[in-house]
Protein backbone atom coordinates (compact mmCIF):
# COMPACT_ATOMS: atom_id res chain seq x y z
CA UNK A 1 0.00 0.00 0.00
CA UNK A 2 1.28 3.50 -0.79
CA UNK A 3 2.87 5.13 2.22
CA UNK A 4 0.76 7.27 4.55
CA UNK A 5 -2.40 6.85 2.46
CA UNK A 6 -5.71 7.49 4.20
CA UNK A 7 -8.47 5.32 2.71
CA UNK A 8 -12.06 6.50 3.22
CA UNK A 9 -14.96 4.41 1.94
CA UNK A 10 -18.41 5.81 1.24
CA UNK A 11 -21.52 3.62 1.09
CA UNK A 12 -22.46 4.72 -2.43
CA UNK A 13 -21.67 7.23 -5.17
CA UNK A 14 -24.02 9.88 -3.77
CA UNK A 15 -22.39 9.71 -0.36
CA UNK A 16 -19.00 9.79 -2.06
CA UNK A 17 -19.85 13.17 -3.58
CA UNK A 18 -20.99 14.50 -0.20
CA UNK A 19 -17.79 13.32 1.50
CA UNK A 20 -15.72 14.90 -1.26
CA UNK A 21 -17.37 18.30 -0.92
CA UNK A 22 -17.15 18.14 2.89
CA UNK A 23 -13.42 17.44 2.56
CA UNK A 24 -13.17 20.45 0.22
CA UNK A 25 -14.99 22.68 2.72
CA UNK A 26 -12.93 21.60 5.74
CA UNK A 27 -9.62 22.08 3.97
CA UNK A 28 -10.73 25.41 2.51
CA UNK A 29 -11.54 26.73 5.99
CA UNK A 30 -8.18 25.53 7.34
CA UNK A 31 -6.22 26.96 4.43
CA UNK A 32 -7.92 30.34 4.71
CA UNK A 33 -7.41 30.44 8.47
CA UNK A 34 -3.71 29.69 8.09
CA UNK A 35 -2.72 31.70 5.04
CA UNK A 36 -5.68 33.82 4.01
CA UNK A 37 -6.46 31.82 0.88
CA UNK A 38 -7.06 28.32 -0.46
CA UNK A 39 -5.37 27.17 -3.70
CA UNK A 40 -7.00 24.04 -5.12
CA UNK A 41 -6.72 22.14 -8.40
CA UNK A 42 -9.65 20.04 -9.63
CA UNK A 43 -10.08 17.33 -12.25
CA UNK A 44 -12.68 16.57 -14.87
CA UNK A 45 -14.61 13.34 -15.38
CA UNK A 46 -17.98 11.99 -14.28
CA UNK A 47 -17.10 11.13 -10.67
CA UNK A 48 -15.91 14.59 -9.53
CA UNK A 49 -18.76 16.31 -11.37
CA UNK A 50 -21.22 15.06 -8.75
CA UNK A 51 -19.09 16.75 -6.10
CA UNK A 52 -18.77 19.91 -8.17
CA UNK A 53 -22.55 20.25 -8.47
CA UNK A 54 -22.88 20.10 -4.68
CA UNK A 55 -20.47 23.04 -4.35
CA UNK A 56 -23.17 25.26 -5.85
CA UNK A 57 -25.85 24.10 -3.41
CA UNK A 58 -26.66 24.81 0.20
CA UNK A 59 -25.37 24.31 2.76
CA UNK A 60 -21.98 24.01 1.06
CA UNK A 61 -21.97 27.12 -1.12
CA UNK A 62 -22.38 29.31 1.99
CA UNK A 63 -19.71 27.43 3.95
CA UNK A 64 -16.96 28.46 1.55
CA UNK A 65 -15.39 31.92 1.47
CA UNK A 66 -15.26 32.04 -2.31
CA UNK A 67 -13.47 35.39 -2.30
CA UNK A 68 -10.43 33.55 -0.92
CA UNK A 69 -10.49 30.57 -3.32
CA UNK A 70 -7.93 30.23 -6.12
CA UNK A 71 -9.14 27.54 -8.50
CA UNK A 72 -6.88 25.69 -10.93
CA UNK A 73 -7.20 22.60 -13.11
CA UNK A 74 -5.11 19.43 -12.88
CA UNK A 75 -5.35 18.89 -16.63
CA UNK A 76 -7.35 19.94 -19.65
CA UNK A 77 -7.99 18.96 -23.22
CA UNK A 78 -6.98 21.80 -25.54
CA UNK A 79 -10.45 22.40 -26.91
CA UNK A 80 -12.71 25.48 -26.75
CA UNK A 81 -14.56 26.03 -23.47
CA UNK A 82 -17.90 25.24 -25.13
CA UNK A 83 -16.67 21.82 -26.31
CA UNK A 84 -18.23 18.89 -24.39
CA UNK A 85 -14.69 17.57 -23.78
CA UNK A 86 -13.65 20.72 -21.87
CA UNK A 87 -13.12 20.24 -18.13
CA UNK A 88 -13.42 23.98 -17.61
CA UNK A 89 -16.67 24.09 -19.57
CA UNK A 90 -18.11 21.30 -17.43
CA UNK A 91 -17.08 23.06 -14.21
CA UNK A 92 -18.59 26.32 -15.42
CA UNK A 93 -21.86 24.51 -16.04
CA UNK A 94 -21.75 22.56 -12.77
CA UNK A 95 -20.87 25.27 -10.25
CA UNK A 96 -18.74 28.21 -11.41
CA UNK A 97 -21.69 30.18 -12.75
CA UNK A 98 -23.44 29.84 -9.40
CA UNK A 99 -20.72 30.68 -6.86
CA UNK A 100 -19.25 34.11 -6.04
CA UNK A 101 -15.65 33.34 -6.89
CA UNK A 102 -13.75 36.26 -8.46
CA UNK A 103 -13.19 35.59 -12.15
CA UNK A 104 -9.51 36.54 -11.87
CA UNK A 105 -9.09 33.69 -9.35
CA UNK A 106 -10.31 31.05 -11.80
CA UNK A 107 -7.25 29.84 -13.71
CA UNK A 108 -8.59 27.83 -16.61
CA UNK A 109 -6.30 25.97 -19.01
CA UNK A 110 -8.32 27.01 -22.04
CA UNK A 111 -6.15 28.46 -24.77
CA UNK A 112 -6.23 29.04 -28.49
CA UNK A 113 -2.44 28.81 -28.63
CA UNK A 114 -0.28 25.84 -29.75
CA UNK A 115 0.36 23.28 -26.97
CA UNK A 116 3.86 24.48 -26.02
CA UNK A 117 2.70 28.09 -25.86
CA UNK A 118 -0.39 27.11 -23.89
CA UNK A 119 1.79 25.34 -21.32
CA UNK A 120 4.02 28.41 -20.98
CA UNK A 121 0.93 30.56 -20.55
CA UNK A 122 -0.36 28.34 -17.73
CA UNK A 123 3.02 28.39 -16.03
CA UNK A 124 2.71 32.17 -15.98
CA UNK A 125 -0.70 31.83 -14.30
CA UNK A 126 0.84 29.55 -11.67
CA UNK A 127 3.66 32.01 -11.06
CA UNK A 128 1.19 34.90 -10.79
CA UNK A 129 -0.59 33.09 -7.95
CA UNK A 130 2.27 31.32 -6.19
CA UNK A 131 5.11 33.68 -7.03
CA UNK A 132 8.69 32.84 -7.94
CA UNK A 133 10.05 32.03 -4.52
CA UNK A 134 12.75 29.56 -3.51
CA UNK A 135 10.39 26.60 -3.98
CA UNK A 136 10.72 25.10 -7.43
CA UNK A 137 7.10 23.99 -7.72
CA UNK A 138 3.80 25.56 -6.61
CA UNK A 139 2.42 24.10 -3.38
CA UNK A 140 -1.31 23.57 -3.64
CA UNK A 141 -3.39 23.32 -0.51
CA UNK A 142 -5.39 20.55 -2.15
CA UNK A 143 -5.48 18.63 -5.43
CA UNK A 144 -8.36 16.39 -6.52
CA UNK A 145 -7.52 13.51 -8.85
CA UNK A 146 -9.25 10.70 -10.68
CA UNK A 147 -7.96 7.42 -12.08
CA UNK A 148 -8.47 6.15 -15.61
CA UNK A 149 -8.96 2.45 -16.43
CA UNK A 150 -5.33 2.24 -17.59
CA UNK A 151 -4.07 3.68 -14.30
CA UNK A 152 -3.47 7.19 -15.62
CA UNK A 153 -4.17 10.23 -13.49
CA UNK A 154 -4.39 13.86 -14.60
CA UNK A 155 -3.18 13.54 -18.22
CA UNK A 156 -0.20 11.45 -17.16
CA UNK A 157 -0.41 8.28 -19.22
CA UNK A 158 1.42 4.94 -18.96
CA UNK A 159 4.74 4.84 -20.83
CA UNK A 160 4.78 8.61 -21.31
CA UNK A 161 7.38 10.03 -18.95
CA UNK A 162 7.09 13.65 -20.07
CA UNK A 163 5.18 14.76 -16.97
CA UNK A 164 7.34 12.71 -14.62
CA UNK A 165 10.90 13.65 -15.56
CA UNK A 166 10.46 17.34 -16.29
CA UNK A 167 11.34 20.20 -13.98
CA UNK A 168 8.40 22.23 -15.32
CA UNK A 169 5.10 22.56 -13.44
CA UNK A 170 2.90 22.05 -16.50
CA UNK A 171 3.54 20.33 -19.83
CA UNK A 172 1.66 19.58 -23.05
CA UNK A 173 0.93 15.94 -23.87
CA UNK A 174 -1.10 14.05 -26.46
CA UNK A 175 -3.17 10.99 -25.72
CA UNK A 176 -6.13 9.65 -23.83
CA UNK A 177 -9.67 9.14 -25.00
CA UNK A 178 -10.36 11.22 -27.00
CA UNK A 179 -6.81 11.37 -28.34
CA UNK A 180 -6.16 15.10 -28.11
CA UNK A 181 -3.49 17.57 -27.13
CA UNK A 182 -3.75 18.36 -23.44
CA UNK A 183 -2.08 20.27 -20.65
CA UNK A 184 -1.30 18.56 -17.37
CA UNK A 185 0.27 19.45 -14.07
CA UNK A 186 3.37 17.32 -13.63
CA UNK A 187 4.18 14.59 -11.11
CA UNK A 188 6.48 16.87 -9.05
CA UNK A 189 3.68 19.42 -8.66
CA UNK A 190 1.16 16.77 -7.62
CA UNK A 191 3.64 15.38 -5.11
CA UNK A 192 4.30 18.86 -3.75
CA UNK A 193 0.68 19.32 -2.63
CA UNK A 194 -0.31 19.62 1.00
CA UNK A 195 -3.13 17.16 0.30
CA UNK A 196 -3.81 14.99 -2.76
CA UNK A 197 -7.20 13.28 -2.98
CA UNK A 198 -8.14 10.47 -5.35
CA UNK A 199 -11.90 10.12 -5.85
CA UNK A 200 -12.92 6.81 -7.44
CA UNK A 201 -16.31 5.17 -7.87
CA UNK A 202 -17.79 2.15 -9.55
CA UNK A 203 -17.28 -1.62 -9.59
CA UNK A 204 -15.39 -1.36 -12.86
CA UNK A 205 -12.52 0.39 -11.05
CA UNK A 206 -12.30 -2.19 -8.23
CA UNK A 207 -9.50 -4.35 -9.75
CA UNK A 208 -7.44 -1.25 -10.53
CA UNK A 209 -7.98 0.17 -7.03
CA UNK A 210 -6.83 -3.12 -5.54
CA UNK A 211 -3.70 -3.05 -7.70
CA UNK A 212 -2.92 0.55 -6.80
CA UNK A 213 -3.46 0.12 -3.07
CA UNK A 214 -2.29 -3.40 -2.30
CA UNK A 215 0.15 -4.58 -4.98
CA UNK A 216 3.88 -4.08 -5.15
CA UNK A 217 5.01 -0.71 -6.53
CA UNK A 218 4.17 -0.43 -10.20
CA UNK A 219 4.77 1.96 -13.06
CA UNK A 220 1.12 3.01 -13.22
CA UNK A 221 1.00 6.82 -13.14
CA UNK A 222 -1.51 6.98 -10.28
CA UNK A 223 0.86 4.97 -8.08
CA UNK A 224 3.52 7.66 -8.51
CA UNK A 225 1.46 10.24 -6.67
CA UNK A 226 2.99 10.23 -3.19
CA UNK A 227 3.03 13.70 -1.60
CA UNK A 228 6.46 14.31 -0.11
CA UNK A 229 5.34 16.56 2.73
CA UNK A 230 1.61 16.20 2.47
CA UNK A 231 -1.35 13.86 2.91
CA UNK A 232 -2.60 11.27 0.43
CA UNK A 233 -6.32 10.41 0.61
CA UNK A 234 -8.19 7.74 -1.36
CA UNK A 235 -11.92 8.47 -1.29
CA UNK A 236 -13.80 5.42 -2.64
CA UNK A 237 -17.35 4.20 -2.84
CA UNK A 238 -18.13 0.64 -1.73
CA UNK A 239 -18.13 -0.70 -5.29
CA UNK A 240 -14.66 0.68 -6.06
CA UNK A 241 -13.40 -0.68 -2.72
CA UNK A 242 -15.04 -4.09 -2.84
CA UNK A 243 -11.83 -6.03 -3.58
CA UNK A 244 -9.82 -4.44 -0.78
CA UNK A 245 -11.12 -6.89 1.80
Amino acid sequence: MPGHANIIIAENADRLAVMGVELFCRNARRGIERSGRFAVAISGGSTPRAMHRLLAREPYVSEICWQKIHLFWVDERLVPAHDPASNYGAAREDFLAAVPIPTEQVYSMTSEKPPEDAAAEYQQKLEACFGKGPEKFPRFDMIFLGVGPDGHTASIFPDDYTAETTDLPVVPVKGGNPDLYRLTLTVPVLNHAKCAVFIVSGRGKAPLVKTLLTAEPSQLPARKIQPVNGRLVWLLDCEAAELLG
